[in-house]
């Protein structure tokens, strides 16, 4: 029997909830990771019209820090190891790879967007090995929600520093 996606009233039920499904955006039944990144990236672009570089970066370190809280206890709330509707990985590691890239211009950003969902959705390499590696419940399986989307942003700041690099 597969798991039924969680509600509205589940979101606002915890603080974890909100936290760990994006304040919404995880709720979407249609790629879920997908719509928490764009979110991440409209949430990004309105904190960084209001906070300067230096405090996006402990924004970065508070999110990851939340989220691995959030990730665990909402997973654990919904019984599954790696809910597809937790996206806070997604945010705090998007927030991570554009803290890193700006000033990048819109191009700069989008390439950005499609290289890190290509490293979270397909899952090639290391992004594979983090993702299996640290399954289950618990803080463990928070760490994991959060540290394989913290592999891909790795492997596309990685992609996008080479490009740099290269060309």
């Amino acid at each position: 029997m597969r798991a039924l996606p969680p509600t509205t009233r589940f979101l606002v039920s915890h603080p974890a909830h909100l936290v760990a499904l994006g304040f919404g955006s995880g709720l979407s039944p249609w790629a879920p990771g997908t719509f928490g990144t764009v979110w991440a990236w409209l949430a990004w672009l309105v904190l960084s019209t209001w906070l300067p570089a230096a405090w996006l970066g402990w924004v970065v370190v508070a999110a990851m820090l939340v989220g691995w809280w959030a990730c665990s206890v909402t997973a654990e709330h919904l019984r599954i190891a790696d809910p597809s509707h937790v996206v806070w990985d997604e945010v705090a590691a998007f927030w991570l790879i554009l803290w890193l890239v700006m000033p990048a211009g819109w191009l700069g950003q989008l390439v950005a967007f499609g290289l890190f969902r290509f490293f979270d959705a397909v899952k090639p390499g290391p992004v594979g090995w983090a993702d299996r590696t640290f399954k289950g419940m618990g803080w463990r399986g928070g760490f994991g929600i959060m540290f394989d989307d913290l592999v891909a942003a790795f492997c596309t700041l990685l992609v996008i520093a080479l490009w740099r690099r290269l060309w």
